[in-house]
């Protein structure tokens, strides 16, 4: 072969390699068309949605799976979802859902009010869970415990005809077409749950934009584009791959280097650099979040008030955020955002004051300070980027005041279960809203009801005062009155200090500049269905 036409072959093969590689991001070459790489901090624990509480859980399943309703894009207002429209009678207690044709689940079976049905009664009546430690957490705290609870507000729900859902409240509940939009409500296929519910939680079917794919346990999580999906030209991605990359410096320098496409978790002090390299871009996410120090107030000393009320004021939150967050939050003295309607600016927060602080503890019988042992989160979160680092802070300011704490970090997935179940007595954690509404913050992190094991109230804080306004705020419908029933219990919770609120946070992400169309939601799980590269 002559010279000039081996030269012409290579031309052409570089072409071709080139017309290959052209529609693909990060490392996703291969002839897998549009792929992004989305790195992350920590792999899911499950991707059933209804079984978790976590957001690395959700950020997959919110693209694989879909609800009746669902947020709009940069809002928590609720639009149509899987059911097209609805009523609500004039009591509040009846809602008629009325269900988009001709949908299929991932597995080439219908969706219609039957398969709704299926999902509500699972959860109401806790079957078909992969396991004796597995809970319908969220079902529980949302909609007032299981069927035959006191509180379970749900009193049926059932197929008026092929494509109607008819649910019956035995009460009234404000948030509730808020809760049927969050993430774990999304509805499953029934016969892949029936099939076998413990490989379901690690293969989800749904209705959604993607199905799932592959899964390497620590490592990536792989979906696909779902191309019978119903909503014409979407989703515009053929693949995401969700890549567990524990180090915050570490995924900015995947980012940097090409090898992923958008990162979560980026260090605060990271964010300028994003901003001047042309190559990048910024991603703020609406800030809807709170990170706390949790204490366990069934265990001594801190069932003592006034234990707790010296860390309060002990924890010097100005200098914490200063030291981590690079001025992306502002120091916390509510459960709730101050962006929420509800939050209450009338609370007076307690101040920075060692002084006070060891009087409080000599009040309490503590002059000469405590031990205690300290959870730290393994992994980085939206509204705490450097979870051990921040303990290590606070370790600091309480050894001032004479307490000395241990600081364990396990695995993300124990520290989750043992948080869950009382293990620990004080514990770093954060709730990012799901769904717009006050409950979500205040029922669901500090009512007694959620005490209760696996706990999302991780204080296991106990008021029956507290209780009846929740409770009462939950029944009524109008926002106002409600308003004012949550102003009133953040003063309460204020009093009782079961937490030490530390931070607001505006959490960041990053991503290359090709990538077109992210919309970062308050929520903390965003869909991607209309996320594109374009290079």
């Amino acid at each position: 072969m002559n010279m000039k036409k081996s030269l012409l072959i290579a031309v052409g093969f570089v072409l071709i390699l080139s017309t290959v590689l052209a529609g693909c991001g990060g490392k996703s070459a291969g002839g897998q068309g549009k792929t992004l790489i989305y790195g992350r901090g920590a792999d899911s624990p499950q991707l059933d949605p209804a079984l978790v509480t976590d957001g690395e859980s959700f950020r997959v399943t919110e693209n694989v799976m879909e609800t009746l309703v669902e947020y709009k894009k940069k809002s928590m207002e609720v639009k149509p979802g899987l059911a097209k429209d609805w009523e609500q009678s004039d009591d509040g207690k009846t809602w008629t859902f009325h269900l988009r044709e001709g949908i299929q689940f991932h597995d080439g079976t219908p969706f219609n009010a039957e398969a709704v049905v299926f999902n509500f009664e699972r959860w109401m009546n806790q079957e078909m869970k992969p396991s004796k430690k597995d809970d319908f957490t969220y079902y529980a705290s949302m909609f007032g415990g299981f069927k035959g609870d006191e509180g379970h507000i749900i009193e049926s729900v059932k197929a008026v005809d092929e494509y109607t859902v008819q649910f019956q409240l035995k009460e009234s509940q404000g948030p509730f077409l808020q809760n049927l939009a969050m993430s774990p409500f999304a509805i499953a296929s029934p016969k892949a749950v029936k099939a076998d519910p413990a490989e379901f939680a690690q293969h989800p079917v749904g209705t959604g934009p993607f199905k799932f794919k592959s899964w390497k346990k620590g490592d990536s999580i792989t979906i696909v584009k779902n191309e019978d999906y119903w909503q014409e030209g979407l989703p515009k991605l053929d693949r995401v791959i969700f890549e567990s990359i524990p180090d915050n410096s570490a995924r900015f320098t995947a980012l940097q280097s090409g090898d992923i496409d958008v990162m979560d978790g980026l260090n605060p002090d990271d964010a300028k650099r994003v901003e001047k390299n042309e190559n990048l871009q910024l991603l703020k996410r609406p800030p809807n979040n709170v990170g706390y120090l949790a204490f366990n107030t069934e265990k001594e000393p801190f069932d003592n008030k006034k234990v707790r009320q010296a860390i309060n004021h002990a924890v010097n939150k100005k200098g914490l955020i200063k030291s981590f967050y690079a001025g992306l939050a502002e120091p916390a003295k509510n459960p709730i955002p101050p962006s929420m309607w509800g939050y209450n600016e009338k609370v007076e927060p307690y101040e920075y004051d060692l002084d006070k602080a060891k009087q409080l503890l000599k009040e309490a019988g503590y002059e000469d300070g405590f031990k205690a042992t300290f959870y730290a989160m393994p992994e980085p979160r939206p509204y705490m980027p450097d979870g051990k680092k921040i303990a290590e802070y606070i370790q600091a300011d309480l050894k001032k005041i004479g307490i000395e704490v241990e600081i364990v970090s396990p695995e993300w997935q124990t520290y989750l279960e043992d948080t869950e179940q009382g293990k620990h007595e004080m514990a770093l954690l954060g709730w990012t809203g799901d769904n717009g509404d006050p409950d979500n913050f205040l029922y669901v992190l500090l009512d007694q009801d959620n005490a209760r094991v696996p706990a999302q109230n991780i204080a296991f804080y106990k008021n029956e005062q507290l209780h009846d306004i929740l409770i009462k705020a939950q029944r009524e419908t109008e926002q106002s009155k409600r308003a004012e029933l949550y102003k009133k219990a953040q003063h309460i919770i204020h009093e009782d200090a079961p937490w030490v609120p530390l931070v607001y946070s505006t959490p960041s992400l990053a991503a290359q500049s090709y990538v077109k169309g992210y919309q970062p939601h308050p929520k903390g799980s965003d869909s991607l269905a209309e996320v594109d590269i374009e290079k």
